[in-house]
């Protein structure tokens, strides 16, 4: 790939503020437009224009297979932990009032609905980023 200053300018400058955007559709979800499935594909759209940009190997030194596993198996925990807490405590999976009633905190509801919301962004994120790398290795180069 020729190297293009304007380009790899230009996704340096856009990068952080797409993945703040996301963070913004993730946390916002609840109460609008948006949540973890929107937001996480918008923050992997972030890796998708560094891999464009500044290649796949470039990116693949910062955001590792490891890593991307672990923030998989991150996301999936969130999701998955708070709704069998929610079972634990005698309600449906991802009845958050029940954890509410028993524990006695005012709006924990709604900070549960945001960390689910911000388990499935991350579980979204590392997966699309996984696939999309997946596909970018063309020679089946190993990291």
């Amino acid at each position: 790939m020729r190297e293009n200053v304007v380009i790899r300018t230009v996704s340096r400058l856009a990068v952080p503020f797409i993945q703040v955007f996301a963070l913004y559709v993730i946390v916002h979800g609840a109460l609008g437009a948006g949540g973890g499935f929107q937001g996480g594909v918008v923050f992997a759209s972030s890796f998708i224009l560094m891999i464009v940009a500044f290649g796949l190997n470039s990116v693949r030194k910062r955001l590792s297979n490891k890593w991307i596993v672990v923030y998989s198996v991150l996301g999936i925990t969130i999701y998955a932990g708070i709704g069998l807490l929610c079972l634990f405590m005698g309600g449906n999976y991802l009845e958050y009032g029940v954890i509410e009633a028993i524990l006695g905190i005012p709006h924990l509801h709604g900070y549960l609905l945001d960390a689910v919301e911000i388990g499935i962004g991350i579980t979204v994120m590392a997966v699309m980023t996984s696939i999309l790398c997946d596909m970018a290795d063309k020679g089946g180069e190993s990291s």
